[in-house]
């Protein structure tokens, strides 16, 4: 596994709403990825970014320490000053080997979030895997390291409590939200159409709140979100010009800068003067401090769910101790299934070698002695190289399989 190499920025060392400056936006992370990964000759790559965390996973021979960090932020130019991204990098951690390993399978399994036991971050690790895959910048090293992500996941969330009555970074501020008993009829404005959004509206369709108003920048994501509530969709340059009023706002989106400004938020209000709720789950986040600062506002924030997450971890201790037992099983595992894979691409060459060897052999070196033979005698030659060939493939893997098992 020394190929496996991972750079990562957390909750547990970055302040959330800093977290946010590290977010590529989607539109332009195919092209970064693919030109840092010609520009250091890495092999193979994938960008990773959730609320609470950002992680570039990568196949590569070279050493990966904070020189290379440098070299490859710099590289990808996400728009950051020299003095932000010093400090990211001081807070920067980088595994390699088991550890990168390590590290992925405790993140699929919830274990290095924010909130133990929420499921959406395997979903989310999938998605940015696949997103990678399809746009060539994965290859088979990272394939085999997903499906033993995925195995160890599944295994962890199946056999053990972590994820009972799970708590989520959405079902929390759900939690908070419904404990203001606000009526069916409120009126709701949701901003940003992405799987954030998309999962804290089912909550509320499940609890039968009905008045949704739906902005997202691209209008047919907001138009699909808006028909499952039953709503009304506009683009989010429309929020200037709402004037139908609302009692809370729900936002969510990969912006890098504040959606909701004082001039934006004083115009929603429409006069309205009683105290509004803003529930807002974007890092960084999309209301600006000045509007929380200058109107009366019940906020809830990633952030302020820090505390119920403690408390979160101190109920699960038990269930991480058996959640890790399993990690570290998955990784035994993988380890010689690993090896066996190297074996078989490092032996894809010798089917068409035995073939060319054959081909060599009766067409040009024993080409004349062939020749002389009857039909029977050639037909019988033919039976005695095509069984030889088998062999000659079939041997040598098997051999090389029966030399990892008993090594292990």
């Amino acid at each position: 596994m020394k190929y496996l190499k991972v750079i990562a920025f957390t909750h547990k060392q970055i302040e959330l709403k800093e977290l946010g400056k590290l977010v590529i936006c989607q539109e332009n992370l195919t092209e970064k990825l693919q030109r840092v990964k010609e520009q250091f000759g890495i092999p193979e790559i994938f960008y990773l970014g959730t609320c609470n965390r950002v992680a570039f996973v990568m196949a590569t021979e070279q050493t990966i320490d904070r020189d290379f960090a440098r070299k490859f932020f710099h590289a990808l130019n996400i728009g950051m000053c020299p003095g932000y991204t010093e400090l990211f990098l001081d807070a920067a951690a980088i595994y390699e080997d088991h550890d990168a390993l390590n590290h992925l399978l405790r993140t699929s399994c919830s274990l290095e979030s924010l909130i133990v036991g929420e499921k959406e971050i395997l979903a989310q690790l999938r998605k940015a895997y696949e997103g990678c895959r399809q746009a060539g910048l994965t290859g088979d090293y990272l394939r085999m390291v997903m499906n033993c992500v995925v195995k160890a996941a599944k295994e962890v969330y199946t056999h053990t409590n972590i994820s009972k009555n799970p708590i989520s970074v959405v079902s929390l501020a759900y939690r908070k939200l419904k404990e203001l008993k606000f009526s069916a009829n409120a009126r709701i404005l949701i901003i940003g159409a992405g799987e954030t959004n998309q999962n804290i509206s089912k909550y509320l369709q499940k609890h039968k709140y009905s008045n949704f108003v739906v902005f997202n920048r691209t209008l047919s994501k907001a138009q699909a979100l808006a028909a499952d509530l039953n709503g009304i969709a506009y683009t989010i340059g429309e929020l200037k010009n709402y004037k139908q009023g609302f009692d809370i706002i729900i936002t969510c989106t990969s912006a890098t800068q504040p959606v909701i400004t004082t001039e934006i938020y004083t115009s929603l209000l429409q006069g309205e003067t009683d105290k509004k709720t803003v529930v807002d789950l974007a890092i960084p986040n999309d209301v600006d401090p000045e509007v929380i600062l200058n109107f009366p506002v019940n906020y809830i924030e990633v952030r302020s769910l820090k505390e119920v997450a403690k408390k979160n971890m101190q109920e699960r201790y038990e269930e991480l101790v058996h959640a890790e037992r399993i990690i570290e099983e998955n990784i035994s595992e993988f380890i010689p299934q690993l090896k066996l894979r190297r074996v078989e691409v490092a032996m894809r060459c010798v089917p068409e070698k035995i073939k060319e060897i054959r081909h060599n052999a009766l067409n040009t070196v024993f080409a004349n002695e062939v020749q002389g033979l009857d039909q029977q005698s050639r037909e019988i030659l033919e039976k005695v190289i095509n069984y030889m060939e088998k062999k000659y493939i079939s041997v040598p893997m098997v051999m090389a399989k029966e030399i990892l098992i008993n090594n292990n």
